[in-house]
């Protein structure tokens, strides 16, 4: 445990600011603008550090402070180094109102807050606060609001944050440092940083988001005027392809949604069957009936079912004077003459497992399942084909 001592103090100085022979204690504080005390165990600052009226810069950073000093008397202080202590709240800042820079990284702190009065305060370091599991930074919004005019760096890095929407009012932030956090919306970066014109430099490395397809070409159309992007400069010839892209696919956009809109004054629902071409009906013969005829069959086969087809003719007695046939390509074509019902047998057709002839009284000891053909099939005699 060390307490700021005016020794501690005294060494603290660099050696442009030695002390003179001739110069008191008192005086020799008073005209110190720059103190190093980093790293030296401090946990208690003590008044004595009042004497220091005319200090700008005050380094603290690396000791054990439980919480920020009482600086009231130091306003003159522009930038204020306390990272790495064990501070837990934003505090005892109010009279420091030339504070430009403000520097908290590593420590337990899980609100920013208590910053109202410093109107030109112009880079806040809060980053890597050690905050219990499951906690993340959180964002006063009337803080937020008293430092947005006035803000321009701002790093939040690895503090579990999984949304950057109570940093939307900083427009006038130069760099944001949001890496190592839990951000994984797109959208809700491109509204967050798509208002912060002034933005030249865009830290997001170590968040879900930057494994998402295109990250970095959709980020640069985001911010349209970033200059580096993770650490890596962008060429002014790949910004440029890349909004030239962006507005080209926005320009279709609109052109499509117009389209649409005049569409749907004309059709209603179906705005866009007037960009379909017109479809043809063509008409279909009437009273067509589908089929097809089968190659031939075996000869074993054909010889079986020709077999039948005579004994059958046979059982008929105005028949029986059925002449020769002949076949060919499971075909069965008949020289008989008419045959009962003033109709010819001209040929016997196998369409799928079934074989008929034109005749019905022959078709029915071929085919049980079919009970009547077609009215123009069965009409007078002369050959009929299906």
């Amino acid at each position: 445990m060390v307490k700021l001592t005016l020794d501690l103090i005294a060494r603290g100085t660099s050696g442009y600011t030695k002390k003179k022979r001739d110069e008191s204690m008192q005086q020799y504080l008073k005209r110190l603008t720059h103190l190093y005390l980093e790293d030296r165990c401090i946990d208690e600052v003590g008044e004595d550090l009042s004497m220091c009226r005319n200090l700008t810069v005050l380094y603290l950073y690396d000791n054990q402070l439980l919480r920020i000093p009482t600086l009231h008397h130091n306003q003159h202080l522009t930038m204020l180094y306390l990272q790495n202590n064990d501070i837990h709240k934003i505090e005892n800042l109010s009279p420091l109102t030339r504070l430009t820079k403000l520097y908290l990284g590593g420590n337990c702190i899980t609100v920013i807050e208590g910053l109202d009065k410093l109107e030109n305060l112009q880079e806040l370091h809060i980053e890597n606060q050690r905050m219990p599991p499951g906690e993340k930074l959180l964002f006063d919004p009337r803080t937020m609001r008293a430092i947005s005019s006035s803000l321009q760096v701002l790093n939040i890095a690895g503090n579990n944050l999984d949304s950057i929407r109570d940093i939307e009012c900083l427009r006038n932030l130069y760099q944001l440092h949001a890496n190592d956090n839990l951000l994984t919306d797109m959208k809700e970066l491109a509204h967050v940083i798509g208002g912060m014109f002034r933005l030249w430099r865009l830290d997001l490395m170590g968040n879900p988001l930057c494994h998402k397809a295109k990250y970095r070409d959709r980020v640069i159309v985001m911010a349209k005027n970033i200059d580096v992007l993770d650490g890596k400069e962008i060429s002014e010839t790949s910004r440029r392809f890349l909004h030239n892209w962006h507005d080209a696919r926005e320009v279709q956009k609109k052109r499509r949604e117009e389209n649409l809109r005049k569409g749907s004054g004309e059709f209603g629902d179906g705005a866009l069957l007037r960009e379909l071409p017109p479809v043809k009906d063509h008409p279909r013969p009437p009273h067509k009936i589908p089929g097809y005829m089968m190659p031939g069959l075996p000869r074993k086969q054909f010889d079986e079912i020709l077999a039948r087809t005579n004994s059958n003719l046979a059982e008929d007695p105005v028949q029986t004077h059925s002449a020769s046939m002949k076949t060919r390509s499971g075909i069965l074509r008949s020289k008989a003459g008419p045959l009962g019902y003033g109709r010819s047998c001209t040929c016997l057709i196998r369409v799928g497992d079934t074989y008929y002839s034109s005749d019905l009284q022959r078709v029915l000891p071929l085919s049980r399942s079919l009970t009547r053909l077609p009215q123009h099939l069965s009409g007078g005699g002369g050959n009929h084909f299906l």
